[in-house]
């Protein structure tokens, strides 16, 4: 269904821009930066290892520790939104981003780094929260397609993190870091072309029920959210021992599934003119069925590789699109973006060692098998949810 059908016979007034463009600018090198830092510890685990005489658990502790930053920084951000600018807010972001990121490359002990860990997640989350929420809202009808291109970025960083440790080495982590602590203030000097607007609803958008309604929705994103995040963190892990299993050689495996992350930042691209055309939801399910379908492709052994590629394809655009649907869905309920991407965050935490866990009982071969069953589960709460929202939904 095309997105202009969703706005009926009432044309709504433009949104006001939130963003200058040097603004929206910086705004996407700051996903960059986001994507750099979060995808720095796994490679810096050797040099952690030497530096702090850890052993491989206590050395996942720093990714740990910024992940549950992350959601405390979403959670806390949001709840001081009201109260505080939007340049502000960002700008705080960047600075606890910072020194985090400075506090982790200088730490004389472990648990200093740790704690220099969580604190660059409170300024992580701060950041994820902060532009994702501002894009959904900040540039009317192209708010979709926006935040697709702001989350590709989050990707360019993801594989610009583990090029620049094996370009300075895993001993050298602590430069790394240092490089995305000096990137991160200097961010705070590009604050002054973000404005503040409301971000009501604009007039002749459905509105939902509320009560019991508004919370059954509400609880179908966060499930949304978090098998979509559980399967893109499912895929990433455990993609490279697959396909070892299945006959292909480390180098191959661990380059296919640097495949699967450049998909993923190539398909938010990729889906921008489309989001100018459909619906967020119709969008979704078209990615569920395609990400379910490709990884039962990859029951396959040969064709496994090109399936996980597909699947990093169709996980694209999930977590930007689905922003904006949630905001059409529930424009009364202020703080539901920022419960979804705090789930999101959990989901990414949870998943892995689950998984570990089905896989441990049923081996490695069973990974197609368990993360097409998640993202089944997807596919039905993205239907359900088409059902249940637009049937709460009337006239303003």
């Amino acid at each position: 269904m095309p997105e202009a059908a969703l706005a009926g016979d009432v044309a709504a007034p433009p949104a006001p821009r939130l963003f200058t463009r040097p603004a929206t600018v910086a705004s996407c090198v700051a996903f960059v930066l986001i994507g750099m830092v979060q995808a720095l510890y796994g490679p810096s685990v050797p040099g952690l290892r030497d530096t702090y005489g850890l052993s491989p658990a206590g050395a996942g502790l720093g990714l740990s520790l910024h992940f549950t930053g992350g959601v405390a920084g979403v959670l806390a951000f949001n709840a001081i939104h009201s109260r505080i600018s939007n340049r502000a807010l960002l700008a705080a972001s960047y600075c606890l981003m910072a020194a985090g990121g400075a506090g982790f490359a200088l730490a004389p002990n472990w648990p200093l780094a740790l704690i220099a860990a969580f604190l660059g997640g409170l300024g992580f989350g701060g950041i994820d929260y902060g532009l994702n929420q501002l894009f959904a809202v900040g540039f009317g009808a192209r708010s979709t397609a926006m935040l697709n291109i702001l989350n590709a970025h989050f990707g360019i960083g993801a594989v610009l993190g583990p090029a620049l440790v094996a370009w300075l080495g895993p001993g050298d982590y602590a430069m790394a870091f240092g490089v995305c602590a000096s990137l991160s203030a200097a961010l705070i000097l590009c604050t002054g072309g973000v404005r503040d607007a409301a971000s009501q609803p604009p007039t002749g958008q459905p509105r939902p029920a509320q009560g019991t309604l508004v919370s059954r929705v509400l609880v179908g994103f966060l499930v949304l959210y978090i098998l979509n995040v559980a399967v893109e963190a499912g895929v990433g892990g455990w993609e490279p021992t697959h396909l070892e299993t299945v006959g292909y050689g480390v180098t191959f495996a661990a380059s296919a599934t640097s495949v699967y992350w450049l998909m993923m930042t190539v398909g938010r691209f990729l889906v921008v003119p489309i989001t100018l055309r459909y619906a967020p939801e119709v969008i979704l399910t078209v990615c569920a069925a395609g990400m379910t379908g490709c990884l039962l492709l990859a029951l396959i052994p040969g064709a496994a590789p090109y399936a996980y590629a597909g699947v990093g394809l169709f996980i694209a655009p999930v977590f930007p699109t689905g922003l904006p649907w949630l905001n059409r869905a529930l424009p009364g309920a202020e703080r539901a973006g920022a419960w979804v991407i705090a789930a999101s965050m959990v989901g990414g935490v949870a998943a892995p060692p689950l998984l570990g866990a089905g896989i441990e009982s049923s081996g490695i071969h069973a990974v197609p098998w368990l993360l097409a069953a998640l993202s089944a589960a997807s596919l039905a709460a993205t239907v359900w949810l088409k059902r249940t929202a637009t049937a709460g939904q009337a006239p303003a």
